[in-house]
């Protein structure tokens, strides 16, 4: 994991891939909050010694060849120029990887996070009009769709989608 993470930092840097870095601070005004509820890689790799050890060893090999493949050739190897956001998975071979074990182990502790950020938001500002960007991957949106019905009662009534990198 460290290798993978290591490429993300290294990234940003090369101007071969074609993508442009954009940090908060250069975004946001100096009186807008920015929440990082994320896990740390010591708990990912917690969450990832979940799986069936043959998915482990699995992912623990490939993620430094992915880094590596990563560094070397930038962002743009993960990414497909035909990249689609869509809210259902489109086969059922997509729909059947998007709930397994390897996932879930990857998503629910940082949905959980997630959610509880926004319960704060929620807590401290829920009784004035607020806007919260969420930059997350899109298949975390369904848990945190689920999760903001189950709490508090929220519906989704609009959603803007971006294709992002953020650097670690």
């Amino acid at each position: 994991m460290s290798v993978l993470t290591l490429a993300y930092r290294f990234a940003p840097r090369r101007r071969r891939n074609g993508l442009q870095e954009q940090r908060a601070e250069l975004l946001l005004p100096d009186d807008v909050p920015v929440v990082n509820p994320d896990v740390t890689a010591t708990e990912a790799i917690e969450d990832l010694r979940t799986l069936p050890r043959w998915q482990y060893v699995l992912l623990m090999v490939g993620a430094p060849v992915m880094g590596l493949v990563f560094a070397l050739r930038g962002p743009r190897a993960f990414l497909d120029e035909d990249l689609v956001v869509e809210d259902l998975p489109s086969t059922p071979r997509a729909e059947m990887m998007a709930d397994g074990p390897v996932e879930h182990a990857m998503t629910d502790r940082r949905d959980q996070r997630l959610l509880d950020a926004l319960g704060e938001i929620h807590t401290e500002r829920g009784a004035e009009p607020v806007r919260v960007a969420v930059v997350y991957g899109a298949g975390h949106v369904p848990a945190i769709v689920s999760g903001l019905w189950d709490r508090y009662g929220y519906r989704p009534r609009e959603a803007e989608w971006l294709t992002v990198l953020v650097p670690a």
